[in-house]
């Protein structure tokens, strides 16, 4: 199983970038695929997460009315939109498979860095 996060970068405040998170490897269509970030020095925290049969998406609340989670079955791909960037939104983003919304996730990508610039 593979997840390839991508996407990331250099971004001013107020700014937005589209991440993406390719999976291989099984199918994930039972799956919950979630994005996390972790800042330095702070604790990996729950951004977004997807139901891959159902697309019920999750947010958490610093991200929610900012934040888009979404998927695309044919290119087996989950992508993070994230708008309205903040400079305590900087972080390097994980995606990741798991049976839970916002815990239970098994699989988990390499990390895009995300850095704001105020």
């Amino acid at each position: 199983v593979q997840l390839q996060a991508s996407g990331g970068g250099l971004v001013q405040a107020g700014g937005s970038l589209r991440l993406s998170c390719a999976a291989s490897g099984r199918t994930f269509s039972t799956y919950f695929m979630g994005w996390f970030r972790q800042a330095p020095g702070k604790e990996r925290e729950f951004v977004a997460s997807i139901n891959w049969s159902t697309s019920s998406a999750y947010y958490a609340d610093s991200v929610k009315g900012r934040f888009v989670i979404s998927r695309d079955n044919a290119k087996n791909t989950v992508y993070l939109q994230v708008n309205s960037l903040k400079p305590e939104d900087a972080a390097v983003y994980y995606c990741a498979a798991g049976r839970g919304i916002y815990s239970g996730y098994v699989y988990w990508g390499q990390g895009t860095q995300v850095t704001v610039s105020s």
